[in-house]
């Protein structure tokens, strides 16, 4: 039986090493886009009923945990609103997608708070019967739980290959700063497109504003990357 099994292993094991490592170079192309897609139909779809619908928040007083309880019903409201369309048509197109999914995830874990949690629960087994579709007086968190763990791959692993983080990651790629200025440069970059993304919800011209800075000034940083080399020949042969 042992000498079976070790044939057995010897046999699988050239194939195993040849076959699972192309396996997961497909699963990198083909597994982040079935998440992002799913979440997107999920997020933007919650994000139209939101915006043809009328502002319910109101109605939930004072559930909104801090710091959200600060900002007025309105105001969450078209936050919530937007995100959801903003963040799925991004995670759909794999535009920042660890930043829109670790926004979305926040989203889904205040949604959770105010809507779906029980109000009152005394034992683990109690606040299981929460999970559940339909609310039968213990909460219904089951599908933002499913999102909520959907989105943590996205967080940790990125959109994938498919994926215009990939391509503008791929195009930075071999890229070095040669001098001050180009580290002066891209780091404005990375602060302005980190605070422009988020801005772009609530305030859409200051958001886009920041969101061109910071492509102008990696821009400038990439040209002036390209020009270093050549006036580095120039000198040389004056």
């Amino acid at each position: 039986m042992r000498t079976a099994t070790a044939t057995l292993t010897h046999a699988t094991s050239p194939l195993s090493s040849a076959l699972f490592p192309r396996i997961d170079a497909v699963g990198a192309w083909i597994a982040p886009v079935a998440l992002r897609a799913l979440l997107a139909w999920e997020f933007v779809e919650s994000g139209l009923e939101k915006f043809n619908g009328e502002n319910w928040f109101a109605e939930l007083g004072d559930k909104f945990p801090w710091p959200f309880s600060l900002f007025g019903a309105d105001a969450s409201w078209f936050a919530a609103t937007w995100l959801e369309l903003i963040g799925g048509l991004a995670l759909l197109i794999g535009l920042g997608t660890r930043w829109f999914a670790f926004a979305l995830w926040v989203l889904t874990v205040v949604a959770i708070y105010t809507v779906h949690w029980p109000e009152h629960w005394s034992s683990l087994a109690e606040l299981w019967q929460g999970y559940a579709i339909s609310d039968q007086g213990h909460g219904n968190y089951k599908l933002p739980l499913i999102y909520l763990a959907m989105l943590l791959p996205l967080i940790l692993g990125g959109g994938g290959r498919f994926s215009l983080d990939h391509l503008i990651a791929r195009s930075f790629q071999g890229f070095s700063l040669r001098n001050a200025a180009d580290a002066d440069a891209c780091t404005w970059a990375l602060v302005a497109l980190g605070f422009g993304l988020p801005s772009a919800l609530l305030l859409p011209w200051f958001g886009g504003a920041l969101i061109a800075l910071a492509a102008a000034l990696a821009l400038a940083a990439q040209w002036r990357r390209v020009r270093l080399p050549r006036n580095a020949v120039v000198a040389a042969h004056a």
